[in-house]
């Protein structure tokens, strides 16, 4: 990829309408989200049913347990306290 000419895209912004501006925002937008997701799958895939986590809990807690089920975006998780918990793939960690 080349360098990108930073002073010149801010130029480019400035000289920007309200309506053009509402697009390019949208299409930033939506740019960012496709690169989440990609994150998303990526750290998902490290990951599989039956498979024992932990993640941070509420108050700086750590909760442990099963992974029940895989999501487009989520994990659920069945902790060894029998809570039910849905959580973003980027915050599990394997159970050392």
């Amino acid at each position: 990829m080349k360098d990108i000419d930073i002073p010149r895209i801010e130029d480019f912004i400035k000289k920007l309408n309200e309506k053009d501006l509402l697009y390019l925002n949208r299409l930033i937008v939506e740019r960012l989200k496709i690169l989440s997701q990609v994150r998303s799958s990526e750290k998902m895939a490290e990951y599989h049913i039956h498979q024992r986590i932990n993640f941070p809990g509420p108050y700086g807690s750590v909760k442990t347990g099963t992974i029940t089920a895989m999501h487009k975006k989520t994990v659920s998780i069945r902790t060894d306290d029998g809570e039910n918990w849905k959580v973003a793939p980027g915050l599990l960690k394997r159970e050392d």
